[in-house]
């Protein structure tokens, strides 16, 4: 297993000859170790050891050293932009949602992308999964680089925060308290590195509003008011940042619903920050919900996804501009619909439920570790559960509450090459489904990679001198 390092000084001497600090700048002394070996001992110790400031020292490398080798994180903005202008298309970049054993599977998916000449694929994480897999920005954006540079991967990193939805809620009982919590999510998305964030706040429409304007008019003036902060608070590159205008597992969106969304959200935001740069994408509901929809004995029902709502909305979105629409929930979609999201030119598809299940239901995951897990949702969760729902589709939709608790014996399971295999089959399957197989290239013509340095933690200073 990974080595976890105890204290500062343990990380330092652990990383001889092979990384050393030099002033306020990292040193690669060994490439080929720091892949080989260092990187997943640096994730490990992010996420494991008792010592702040020793996680803090591994966050820091971590960072420089993708900075050093080339996995810089950055906006995807510049190819979005250029598909609004029509100068790409035929695409569908896949955003996956890494919940448990983020730095393997980063390593995974990024060996499955080189593999394939795959350049165009986001790796995100939602704000209500940060809270049940005990992971913040930092440590996401941590783990998906370390995972890069165990990959050898040397070109762009797309992190993306998903999701930073306004609790309806919370909202009306005090939308300043509501907002001021996704202000704050977006500083700290952006401080650990995220240059991609997802806007929702389509829970604040109102359908009982006399027309589409006011139904829309919380969701875009707030999604315009949180662009002009991101866009003030931009040091190096343009963010991109997403919209939505229907909550997945509502009503399908409309076309009048669309317009009605950008059209005030343009006027807000050149009433907030004139000249500033909008949306890159829109999300629209289309007939999914996230993780599927649990069968009472087993398995998940089969969804009527409408297609044409997307080819439709797609097409009005890139008239503003836009790369396009956005499909959520589509990780437990039957494989054969795949293609048919770049067929109508879907700019985006969120995955993350399916890779969980992948993770779960392999037959060399553990039947006692599975069994424990089982018995804590029973236990832990109980409050969550629906009168009408069975064991079997409680535990299926409860189940992702266990991956905080079990991290690490998620982390170090011993069986786990076999369930990443099976996991890099699914990815490359998707690749070629959603038509990124190639992408490469094109990224590395339209992407931004700016080169961002973060301050030395004093705590690695202070080891560094000793």
């Amino acid at each position: 297993m990974p080595y976890v390092a105890a204290s500062v000084a343990d990380l330092v001497d652990h990383l001889s000859g092979i990384a050393h600090v030099d002033g306020d700048r990292l040193v690669v002394d060994d490439a080929a170790r720091l892949r080989s070996e260092a990187a997943a001992d640096l994730a490990w110790t992010a996420a494991f050891t008792s010592d702040d400031a020793t996680a803090e020292a591994a966050r820091w490398i971590v960072w420089e050293a993708s900075q050093e080798l080339g996995a810089r994180s950055t906006s995807i903005a510049g190819l979005y932009e250029a598909r609004g202008r029509g100068k790409v298309h035929g695409f569908t970049v896949p955003a996956l949602n890494m919940r448990a054993q983020t730095f393997d599977m980063a390593r995974t998916f990024y060996e499955t992308a080189a593999r394939a000449d795959v350049g165009a694929v986001i790796f995100e994480l939602a704000r209500s999964e940060q809270t049940y897999t005990f992971q913040r920005p930092m440590d996401y954006s941590t783990f998906v680089l370390a995972g890069a540079i165990a990959a050898g991967w040397s070109h762009p990193v797309f992190i993306q925060g998903d999701h930073y939805q306004f609790n309806a809620k919370k909202y009306a009982a005090d939308p300043e308290a509501m907002t001021e919590e996704i202000r704050r999510a977006c500083r700290l998305a952006l401080d650990a590195g995220y240059r991609n964030i997802d806007i929702d706040s389509s829970t604040l429409v109102d359908l009982s509003k006399p027309n589409r304007d006011e139904e829309q008019r919380e969701n875009y003036e707030r999604a315009a008011e949180l662009t002009a902060l991101i866009r003030s608070l931009e040091t190096d590159v343009a963010v991109s940042i997403g919209g939505e205008i229907g909550e997945v597992g509502k009503q399908n969106s409309t076309a009048d619903e669309l317009r009605a969304y950008l059209d005030g959200y343009t006027r807000e935001l050149a009433r907030r920050a004139p000249g500033a740069r909008g949306l890159a994408k829109v999300s629209v509901q289309t007939g999914t919900s996230h993780g599927g929809v649990p069968l009472p004995g087993g398995g998940v029902a089969e969804v009527r996804l409408d297609f044409e709502v997307l080819r439709e909305l797609g097409e009005i979105a890139r008239s503003y501009g836009l790369a396009g629409a956005v499909q959520h929930g589509a990780s437990t979609l039957p494989d054969e619909l795949f293609h048919r999201f770049p067929a109508v030119e879907t700019a985006e598809i969120h995955l993350a439920t399916g890779f969980q299940n992948t993770l779960y239901d392999h037959p060399a995951f553990p039947k006692a570790l599975l069994d424990e897990i089982h018995s804590w949702v029973e236990t832990n969760a109980a409050d969550e559960r629906k009168p009408d729902q069975t064991d079997q589709q409680f535990v299926y939709s409860s189940r992702k509450k266990a991956i905080g608790p079990f991290k690490r014996q998620l982390w170090d399971l011993e069986t786990k090459d076999e369930i990443l295999a099976a996991q890099a089959s699914k990815i490359a399957f998707l690749f070629t489904e959603l038509r990124v197989n190639g992408s490469m290239e094109m990224v590395a013509r339209h992407v931004e990679v700016p080169r961002i340095a973060r301050p030395l933690p004093e705590a690695l200073q202070a080891a560094v001198a000793r």
